[in-house]
């Protein structure tokens, strides 16, 4: 097991990308940098990369909408140049009112367009002269534009002709497809006792078409730690204000894809619950109305002994990268424990 960190985008990311300096000697693999409608991953994943010597930089996750393929993969192959071979490339479609109300650009095709990306992607770090045709056409074709666009290829020779790129998620056909095309999955709010119910049958379709370069999936599990008793009530309260926000919040009704999960997980009538109270502002009793098996089950909150169970289930269930944002005195340390545990 590799042990990796999301870092919050919501604070201060100097100061938050000095605690990831502290984890790294603490023996932290990975580190993830998200882009919602915050500061820029990329900008931050530079900053990561200058400051650290070890530790793997994944944008977790750029949306495939905010930036044209070739653009983004000249910028995993500048990270990557600049890192030392240390980027991973994390792409996720997010949901419709962060793109169209954030990017102005129409939410269709992800699935399709995830698999135009990932193939230019890697063309890219090739150094092939990239064209293409699909829902992206490279160059564009006669007809559209000024009509003096050409075949081109990156003019930096990359670290590394094969970038990994991992796939954020939720949907039966988006992770059928990370399944086979992508070398790692990043699930959330993962129940890893429900992996195998809700997601089996579609990652071993993926799997069946996996090419034997792309090597084996790689999937991140955990959620948020706590191990000092003193911190079990603040860790509690902080999984309930993010479940809440994402099965509540973050889609509107019918369009919410993290509530369509907690529905799979056998929650149904608390999902529509949950929904109801946060759109309506109740924000509090949204967080109240989460079972206390799915915040338990979904995180890693819990003397030692608890935890360690946790983490051999989450092994059992096939996770590679044990994922937790730590909660305590010096969360440094708690890394150092994680990491001694799951060596």
């Amino acid at each position: 097991m590799k042990l990796s960190v999301p870092i919050v985008y919501g604070g201060n990311p100097v100061e938050t990308i000095d605690q990831i300096v502290a984890m790294e000697r603490a023996g932290l693999d990975v580190v993830w940098l998200a882009e919602v409608y915050t500061f820029d991953a990329p900008t931050l994943m530079g900053y990561v990369a200058a400051k650290t010597e070890r530790v793997e930089i994944g944008s977790g996750i750029l949306p495939i909408y905010s930036r044209t393929p070739t653009l983004i993969g000249m910028t995993a192959a500048g990270l990557d140049a600049v890192s030392g071979g240390r980027a991973v490339l994390g792409l996720g479609a997010s949901g419709p009112q962060v793109i169209e109300g954030w990017h102005g650009v129409p939410y269709d095709r992800p699935i399709a367009r995830t698999r135009e990306i990932v193939d230019i992607c890697r063309a890219v770090w090739r150094r092939e002269t990239v064209t293409h045709e699909g829902i992206y056409n490279l160059p564009l074709p006669v007809g559209q534009g000024t009509g003096l666009g050409k075949p081109l290829k990156l003019v930096n020779k990359p670290v590394r002709d094969r970038i990994p790129v991992w796939l954020a998620a939720l949907g039966e056909k988006n992770v059928e497809m990370a399944a086979e095309i992508a070398e790692g999955w990043l699930p959330f709010l993962l129940i890893p006792e429900k992996l195998d119910d809700v997601w089996g049958a579609a990652l071993r379709a993926g799997k069946a078409k996996r090419a034997p370069e792309v090597g084996e999936l790689q999937i991140t599990g955990g959620g948020l730690l706590a191990l000092e008793e003193e911190y079990f009530d603040a860790a509690e309260a902080v999984a309930r204000q993010l479940s809440a926000l994402y099965v509540g919040g973050m889609g509107a009704r019918g369009k919410n894809f993290y509530n369509t999960v907690m529905r799979r997980y056998g929650y149904p009538g608390e999902a529509a619950l949950v929904q109801d109270l946060y759109l309506s502002g109740r924000k509090e009793e949204a967080q109240a109305a989460l079972p206390a098996d799915f915040i338990a089950n979904s995180n890693l909150i819990g003397p030692p002994e608890h935890v360690r169970e946790r983490i051999a289930v989450l092994r059992a269930a096939g996770i590679t990268h044990l994922h937790v944002t730590p909660i305590g005195s010096d969360p440094a340390k708690l890394i150092a424990q994680l990491k001694e545990w799951i060596s």
